[in-house]
C-alpha cells in the first residue's frame, strides 16, 4: 500500500478549488465572436456564456423586415454561445492538465466537470 496522507490530499483539493475559481473568473476575459447573415450581425460572448456585444450592419436594419433581423440576432447569439462553451471547456481543460499530474485523479470521473 502506498503512503497515503490525508492532509496532503486535502491541501491539494483546496489548491485545486482555488485554481478552479481563478480559472472560472478568467473565463470572463475569454471573448469569442460569431457572425450571422454573412457578417451582417456580429455577436461577442465571453467564456461565462454571457453576450457582451451585438453589432449590425445598417443594411440589415429594415423596419419592413423586422423578422429577418430577429432571426439573424438569434442565429448569431446561438453561434456565439456555442463558441463560448467550446472556449470555456478548452480553458478549463488546460487548467486541469496543469494542476493534476497525469491529467486526473485515479478513480475520479472528470466528465462530471465537463472534462
Amino acid at each position: 500500500m502506498s503512503n497515503f496522507n490525508m492532509a496532503d490530499m486535502f491541501g491539494k483539493i483546496q489548491e485545486m478549488q482555488s485554481k478552479m475559481q481563478e480559472a472560472q473568473e478568467g473565463l470572463q476575459d475569454v471573448i469569442v465572436e460569431a457572425e450571422a447573415g454573412g457578417g451582417m450581425v456580429k455577436v461577442k460572448a465571453n467564456g461565462n456564456k454571457q453576450i457582451v456585444s451585438i453589432e449590425m450592419d445598417d443594411d440589415v436594419v429594415d423596419p419592413q423586415d423586422k423578422e429577418m433581423l430577429e432571426d439573424l440576432i438569434v442565429a448569431g447569439v446561438n453561434k456565439a454561445l456555442e463558441k463560448a462553451e467550446e472556449a470555456s471547456k478548452e480553458k478549463m481543460q488546460e487548467m486541469y492538465k496543469g494542476m493534476i499530474p497525469g491529467g486526473g485523479i485515479p478513480g475520479m470521473d472528470m466528465s462530471k466537470f465537463g472534462l
